[in-house]
């Protein structure tokens, strides 16, 4: 088993992802006390597809999310770069590509739609990931990130980040198959840009219109954009 340092060496981390794919459905689901369905509901509401539109749906893990897109009609492609994630989605029905987010094996324009859910901030270069995502999709297509973010009350954010480093670790090794992998979830959390931070950074990658919500106090916040036509 193994963990990513905060370098974010793209093999450690594929390396990681691989060691946690077996339950890391089940991990996500107890560690956010259930509410990761919730905030997969919501990313899909901001993306908004339509049928027959198509969507990449980036660092998609087991495909999870990608099969709830899907339910609209467009046409969804799963990619991630761990094959191991990929491996227990397969049977979920919908197209899976092993893909590196700062090379994505598509055209340009190809997608009405790109979203990422948890996976920007493991990405060795951000700002490049973004603007390959800008590349891969039409002018006037959509891009939404859900990810960790800060809390918005300074009291509730003290006990959070306490959750984070004593908490979690404990918990990820009672339900996960790599629970060294979650020492690294919460020190990258710790070290990732606030709200505003992020929607920036958006926007210097190109993407105009960048706007953000918080979920569950900003523990997770979805930031929408679009590509200019």
């Amino acid at each position: 088993m193994s963990r990513a340092g905060l370098d974010k060496d793209p093999r450690e981390v594929a390396a990681m992802f691989d060691g946690v794919a077996r339950r890391y459905d089940l991990t996500n689901t107890v560690l956010s006390f259930g509410q990761d369905r919730r905030w997969r509901e919501v990313t899909r509401r901001a993306l908004s597809p339509k049928r027959d539109e198509r969507v990449l749906d980036l660092a998609a893990g087991s495909g999870v999310s990608t099969e709830e897109f899907s339910r609209s009609g467009a046409w969804c492609v799963a990619a991630d770069f761990s094959l191991g994630m990929l491996s227990v989605g397969r049977h979920r029905g919908v197209p899976m590509v092993a893909a590196d987010a700062l090379r994505l094996p598509f055209a340009d324009e190809s997608f009405d739609a790109v979203t990422i859910s948890f996976g920007l901030r493991n990405l060795v270069d951000t700002a490049a990931g973004l603007r390959e995502m800008q590349r891969v999709v039409r002018p006037g297509g959509r891009l939404v990130v859900c990810e960790f973010s800060t809390p918005t009350w300074q009291p509730f954010r003290t006990i959070y980040l306490n959750y984070l480093m004593r908490a979690l670790p404990p918990i990820a090794r009672a339900v996960s198959s790599n629970p060294d992998a979650y020492v690294y979830l919460a020190e990258s959390i710790r070290e990732w840009p606030d709200q505003r931070a992020l929607a920036e950074l958006i926007a210097e990658s190109g993407w105009t219109d960048v706007a953000w919500r918080n979920l569950t106090s900003g523990v997770v916040a979805i930031h929408r954009a679009v590509k200019p036509s």
